[in-house]
């Protein structure tokens, strides 16, 4: 899929970023995720991907505009961008790429020597957030990938909690969208979570992607929300807006979210058909519950 290509491509651009800016950021108060007559329950962002012909800055001018308290998935030279803005990068980019990941054990080293270095700086900048994989089956049992995983993730997880990040592995679907992808199921996910048995290792549980991999979505999230950190949005099929022409009720969903007192973001990943920006604004206004 185009979408999902273009989402690797960011994914692999941020990974190979060299340096980094070691930046002082805030989380925006609860009166700035208000400032737009917002009730504020969840606090949303937007994935930077989405939005590819806007500029940074026209991104994060627009989306304040609309309500938003910050932008996802940036490379850390992005981050002093939105904090000149007064928003925050909501999830940082990144440790592995989708289809290379901790479940495979050669790859460990170079995870756990990337965390090393990235997850102070993301301390640094005031971020809460920085996402992971699982990587790809490639013909791997479910079971020796989870061992797998959780035995790399235990190398970083002291590090997370003495800096206070939270690491996030990504549910994503094998269906559709990442063929062979591992981290694909609620249950396979939250049963690593108990593994590494660090409150700094989380899911971040991709509403689109868990829809077409096992629906049931209000019920999972309140049955596994201490296990989730962050969340996506896409409307299915086609990750493009979640509006009445998708199959999602979003509503529904965020108004589950918010009754498990989640603190967390919840960031709109999308693929606009329309008018960027009215869509977005229509998606803030629809999970602002």
């Amino acid at each position: 899929m185009t979408n999902e290509i273009t989402r690797r491509a960011a994914l692999a651009a941020a990974a190979s970023t060299a340096g980094a800016l070691a930046l002082g950021m805030n989380l925006p108060s609860e009166a700035d995720e208000k400032g737009s007559g917002l009730k504020g329950r969840l606090k949303q962002s937007a994935c930077r991907w989405c939005y590819s012909g806007f500029s940074l800055e026209d991104l994060c001018v627009k989306g304040k505009e609309i309500g938003l308290v910050g932008i996802d998935l940036l490379g850390e030279n992005e981050w002093a961008t939105v904090k000149q803005h007064g928003l925050v990068c909501t999830m940082a980019m990144g440790l592995g790429t989708i289809a290379d990941g901790w479940n495979h054990t050669e790859n460990h080293s170079a995870l756990i020597k990337e965390a090393e270095r990235l997850i102070p700086l993301v301390a640094k900048a005031g971020l809460p957030n920085l996402i992971t994989f699982s990587g790809n089956r490639k013909g791997m049992a479910d079971d020796v990938g989870l061992r797998n995983c959780a035995a790399g993730v235990k190398h970083i997880v002291k590090i997370a909690e003495d800096h206070g990040v939270t690491v996030c592995m990504e549910l994503l679907n094998s269906k559709r969208s990442h063929p062979d992808y591992m981290c694909d199921h609620t249950n396979w996910g939250v049963e690593l979570c108990k593994e590494v048995a660090s409150p700094r290792f989380r899911l971040l549980y991709d509403i689109f992607h868990m829809q077409i991999m096992e629906g049931d979505l209000c019920d999972t999230i309140k049955e596994n929300i201490e296990y989730i950190a962050h969340f996506h949005t896409g409307g299915v099929p086609g990750r493009h807006e979640i509006d009445s022409g998708q199959e999602i009720n979003y509503r529904r969903v965020c108004e589950a979210i918010v009754a498990t007192e989640f603190k967390g973001f919840v960031a709109h990943e999308f693929v606009p058909t329309r008018d960027p920006m009215s869509s977005l604004r229509e998606a803030v206004r629809l999970c602002d519950v």
